[in-house]
């Protein structure tokens, strides 16, 4: 008999995870309304901006990279400001500070000249926040849905166990889509860190500004999210609704504290920005060429994940095998697994020259994917591919260069980008990391442009060293090897023999991490 017991208690556990998982209860969605993007806005402000430019280069697309925050920020407002007729929205986060409620507010006043808002937003990071969406989805010109959402009766640290491999995959898609002649897509979520505006932390990030025909696709891929069967109409997801004068409240108190921005640092900051100015002036500059959107379909998160015909990777793995002499790749969550590694491996040995920028230790916001990466450090670098790591510690120069107020003390790399030959370039959401590739759904855009792909290759010849450790794998005379990293600090170059800028605690926190069977999460 107690030999059962074991036994006993597995089939107990089991059933007890089987009742909490029927408990965690999702509405019916099977009644939400289908919209799509408007097709019929040739017109608009922005479908005839740039005309003459648009004629002299039939059927490509116009790119404009956004590599300052506070650039980046402003573009966004320029658009939304301009909207005529619709602003479609994609989010992972949406933050609930400084940039989060300017931007969200630059949305209300867009629907309150009578725009369409549809705000789509991944539910990892609304935990509390059902009061404020509602109120936002209240307004008759917005309509806010989110994506793959958590059960509303069970509380979610249970669900990542009752609902595992469900709640686990997200929406980690970021578009900004204004009247479908104009978009934004990169890296950045919408809050401080991401925009110059945290003084504690500056994200490195990268989106691009794009009009022309790719825009399409960015909205064709927004409706398929926007339609699919796991996004929710906040409406539906809320146990009440709220009161006019609920809405009424929520909007003084967000127009309050808007107001009280105005003579902060930041928001007096955003004007001076490089494409604030270009746009007063009239002097924006877009670079032209073809270019193609790739994307995981939203039936990734029902299907099974052997069917990778669903994968953006599918079609982003045929610029990685083609690629014949350099590869530069930006990617701060880089866990390439076996085959990845491999991949990588076997480009390396046809010749191709490989340099990878990624986060160090010290900089990086996720540890358990740095224990991840680094079990792949040694293979690459006996290969020959060449690693970086970013130095979280910025200059004084440095943070002038970010142009935030003040400047922030910590960088931290969150684009991801990839130049292929100094011919094409890869922007968007998508880590090289499992998550990326097979738990969650990601969105880039690949563009044919030399200019665009020989000037950020140059800017890695030129600064590498000023912003990363380069990694070298030296080897002993009793024929062990170790990992050296070579940075600078404090204006002059440092060698360390160990994970620099890091106490022992978190190196032991890393070692404890590589041990655990993770690795298909980070």
């Amino acid at each position: 008999m107690l030999t059962d017991i074991p036994v006993f208690y597995r089939l107990a556990g089991l059933s007890l995870l089987l009742l909490l998982s029927s408990c965690a209860s999702l509405p019916d969605n099977s009644h939400r309304s289908e919209s799509f993007a408007y097709t019929d806005t040739q017109n608009t402000s922005y479908g005839m901006a740039q005309l003459h430019e648009k004629h002299a280069h039939p059927g490509k697309s116009g790119f404009l990279l956004l590599d300052d925050g506070l650039d980046a920020y402003v573009a966004r407002t320029i658009l939304a400001r301009g909207a005529e007729h619709s602003i479609d929205v994609q989010y992972y986060m949406i933050h609930d500070d400084l940039v989060g409620n300017l931007f969200v507010h630059e949305l209300l006043k867009a629907a309150d000249r009578g725009v369409r808002i549809r705000l789509l937003v991944d539910d990892i990071g609304l935990q509390g926040r059902a009061f404020k969406v509602s109120t936002l989805n209240a307004h008759s010109n917005i309509e806010v849905r989110i994506f793959n959402p958590f059960s509303r009766n069970m509380g979610r640290n249970l669900q990542f166990i009752t609902r595992f491999g469900s709640v686990t995959r997200r929406m980690h898609n970021k578009s900004f889509t204004v009247d479908n002649q104009a978009g934004i897509l990169g890296g950045r979520n919408i809050g401080n860190e991401y925009f110059d505006a945290d003084p504690d932390l500056a994200f490195s990030d990268l989106d691009v500004l794009t009009i022309g025909p790719v825009v399409n696709e960015i909205s064709e891929s927004f409706d398929l999210y926007w339609n699919h069967q796991l996004a929710y109409p906040a409406s539906i997801l809320s146990s009440s609704q709220p009161s006019d004068q609920d809405v009424r409240h929520a909007r003084e108190s967000i127009d309050d504290f808007i107001a009280r921005q105005q003579n902060s640092d930041y928001v007096k900051a955003l004007s001076h920005s490089k494409v604030a100015r270009s746009y007063r002036d009239g002097e924006v500059r877009f670079i032209w060429g073809d270019a193609v959107i790739v994307a995981d379909n939203p039936d990734k998160f029902i299907a099974d994940r052997n069917e990778t015909h669903l994968f953006l990777s599918a079609d982003l793995g045929l610029f990685f095998k083609n690629t014949k002499q350099e590869l530069i790749i930006f990617s701060p969550y880089f866990v390439p697994g076996r085959a990845g590694a491999e991949g990588l491996i076997n480009l390396s040995k046809r010749g191709v020259r490989i340099r990878i920028l990624t986060n160090s230790l010290a900089s990086t916001d996720v540890t358990a994917v740095h224990a991840g990466y680094s079990r792949y450090r040694r293979r690459l670098l006996r290969a020959g591919i060449e690693l970086y790591e970013m130095n979280n510690t910025l200059t004084k120069e440095q943070r002038k260069e970010k142009k935030g107020p003040g400047g922030s003390s910590k960088a931290s790399l969150h684009a991801k980008s990839f130049i292929f030959d100094r011919n094409k370039v890869f922007i968007g959401s998508f880590n090289l990391d499992p998550r990326s590739h097979t738990e969650n759904s990601e969105i880039g855009m690949i563009m044919s442009s030399p200019p665009i792909a020989n000037d950020m290759s140059e800017w890695f010849d030129q600064n590498i060293d000023k912003v990363a450790f380069r990694l070298e794998l030296q080897q002993h005379s009793n024929g062990g090897e170790q990992i050296i990293w070579h940075g600078i600090k404090d204006g002059k170059m440092h060698t360390y023999t160990r994970e620099p800028n890091v106490g022992p605690l978190r190196k032991a926190g890393v070692a404890l991490l590589r041990m655990l069977p993770i690795e298909a999460q980070l």
